[in-house]
C-alpha cells in the first residue's frame, strides 16, 4: 500500500458506474450544473418554477460545458420547508423528460423522497442526489433496484434544523466515520460500491469553520477510493467571508474550486456558474501537463 499521496494519485482515475455508462475521470473534474425547479432555493429561487424556463436553463447549462444536470425540485437551504410529494413531481418529472430527449448527458435527480427517485429513474434520470445521505430505506431499494448511481450526502438532522447549533468534536473524522457507515450499510443492501458519490454537505449542518476545515482536509477522504462531489457554489460562508451577496459570490465560489482541483481532490464540482467553472478546471488541467517533478528534495 502506498502512502497518503498514492491515495491522491488514484483518486484523479477513479471511476464512477451509471446505469447506462461508465464515466471514467480524468484530470479535470466534471462539472455538474444546477437546476432548481423551485421558488425558494437560497440563490436562484423562482427563476426556473416554470417548467420551460427551467428546460431552457439545462440546455444552456449543457451548451456551457456542463457534464451532468442536475435536477432539485424542493429546496435544501436552511430553514426550508418540506414540498408535498405531488409538488416536487409536477416541478421535476416535465423537467426530466423533455431533456432526456434533448441532451445526451447524465441527469440526476436531487431528491430525498423514494418516490421521487423511482419516478425520474423510469423518466430517464440516472443518478439519485439525496442530501439526506440516503437514510431512508426505501431510498436504498429504489437506488439497488434501478442500479443508479447515487451521490451520499452528510447532513447531520434535516434542512429546518440542520443549522441550529451545529457542534463537531473533530468534523473530518466525523465525516470519515459517516460515510464508512453508509459505505458499509450502502453495500449490505445491494448497491454497488461502484455506483457510489461522496459529498461531504458543505454548508449542510456545519459552522464556517467547519466547512473551511472540511475544504482543507479533502484528501482525508480520499480512503475510500470513491469520486467526491464537491457543492460550494454561492454558499452562504462564501458570502460571509468576502462580504457578498448570492449574485456575486462566483470568484469566491471558484477559489474553492480550483483549490480542491488543484490538488486533484474532488471528481465533480456542484455549480450554478458552468461556464466559469468549466473555463477554471480546464485552465487547471492545461497548466498541470506543464508541471516538472518536485526535485528540490533530491537537492538539499
Amino acid at each position: 500500500m502506498g502512502g497518503p499521496n498514492s491515495l491522491v494519485n488514484i483518486m484523479v482515475h477513479l471511476t464512477w458506474q451509471l446505469p447506462n455508462q461508465l464515466i471514467q475521470f480524468g484530470q479535470r473534474p466534471w462539472v455538474m450544473g444546477i437546476v432548481n425547479v423551485t421558488p425558494d432555493s437560497f440563490s436562484d429561487g423562482g427563476l426556473y418554477l416554470n417548467s420551460s424556463r427551467a428546460i431552457d436553463h439545462a440546455l444552456r447549462l449543457s451548451q456551457e460545458g456542463a457534464d451532468i444536470i442536475d435536477i432539485g425540485g424542493e429546496s435544501t437551504r436552511p430553514g426550508a420547508e418540506p414540498v408535498a410529494l405531488e409538488e416536487e413531481l409536477r416541478r421535476v418529472l416535465p423537467v426530466i423528460g423533455a431533456l432526456t430527449k434533448k441532451i445526451n448527458l447524465p441527469i440526476s435527480i436531487d431528491t430525498m423522497k423514494a418516490e421521487v427517485a423511482k419516478q425520474c429513474l423510469d423518466a430517464g434520470a440516472v443518478i439519485v442526489n439525496d442530501v439526506s445521505g440516503l437514510r431512508d430505506p426505501q431510498m436504498i431499494r429504489v437506488v439497488a433496484e434501478y442500479r443508479a448511481a447515487a451521490i451520499v450526502m452528510h447532513m447531520p438532522s434535516t434542512p429546518q434544523t440542520m443549522n441550529d447549533n451545529p457542534v463537531y468534536r473533530n468534523v473530518v473524522t466525523e465525516l470519515v466515520d459517516f460515510f464508512e457507515e453508509r459505505m458499509r450499510l450502502l453495500q449490505q443492501l445491494g448497491i454497488s460500491a461502484s455506483a457510489i458519490c461522496l459529498d461531504p454537505g458543505i454548508g449542510f449542518g456545519k459552522r464556517t469553520s467547519h466547512n473551511l476545515e472540511l475544504i482543507a482536509n479533502l484528501d482525508a477522504f480520499a480512503r475510500f477510493r470513491r469520486p467526491i462531489c464537491l457543492g460550494v457554489s454561492r454558499k452562504g460562508f462564501i458570502g460571509k467571508l468576502c462580504g457578498r451577496e448570492h449574485g456575486d459570490r462566483m470568484p469566491g465560489s471558484l477559489a474553492v474550486a480550483c483549490i480542491a482541483a488543484a490538488r486533484d481532490q474532488v471528481q465533480i464540482l456542484r455549480v450554478h456558474d458552468v461556464a466559469a467553472t468549466r473555463d477554471a478546471a480546464v485552465m487547471l488541467n492545461e497548466i498541470n501537463r506543464y508541471r516538472r517533478p518536485d526535485t528540490s528534495r533530491n537537492n538539499i
